[in-house]
């Protein structure tokens, strides 16, 4: 973790620093602080209209009945590409506008996706809880109250009271 850190706090910075001296140098003052800015508002339009075009096809995924893993992967990467974008220094505008792109943003996506492994949820109920067998301990005899055998049935007893000295009025 401290590597990258060391990366994102120092590295970064001065690559940035050293570029804006040398392409300062060709370009000049202004016009460098105008060629900032001009990838600054590019970039956030860009990373607008191919975040609504990311969530549209999340939504048609959805609305097929498939799980839109990819596409959730582009929306925080679109995300990231907005960050760089908005951070003022052309390298990092270089890699906001590489990540922006659909293809290679595609191809980032499956790559950190066959790097990370996912664990499903399938439900809450089914793993051993903390006192033993069943998800709350005790036992588990897979009865219902229609008595399909598909559920938990846990029994217990309540008493109800009625104590007027309890109440706040």
């Amino acid at each position: 973790m401290f590597p990258i850190l060391l990366l994102m706090f120092i590295v970064v910075p001065i690559i940035e620093i050293a570029l804006f001296i040398q392409v300062g140098g060709v370009l000049g003052l202004w016009p460098t602080v105008a060629l900032i800015l001009l990838t600054a508002i590019v970039g956030a339009s860009l990373v607008r209209s191919q975040g609504l075009q990311t969530l549209l096809t999340v939504q048609q995924r959805m609305n097929q009945g498939e799980l839109p893993a990819q596409q959730i992967v582009e929306g925080v990467m679109l995300a990231v590409a907005g960050v760089l974008l908005l951070t003022p220094g052309f390298m990092t505008d270089a890699m906001g506008m590489a990540v922006l792109l659909p293809w290679p943003r595609a191809w980032l996506a499956k790559q950190f996706m066959s790097r990370v492994k996912v664990a499903s949820f399938q439900s809450g109920f089914q793993q051993q809880g903390p006192f033993g067998q069943g998800p709350f301990g005790g036992h588990d005899n897979g009865s219902s109250r229609d008595g399909s055998g598909n559920g938990s049935t846990f029994e217990g007893e309540y008493q109800r009271k009625n104590d007027d000295n309890d109440r706040l009025n």
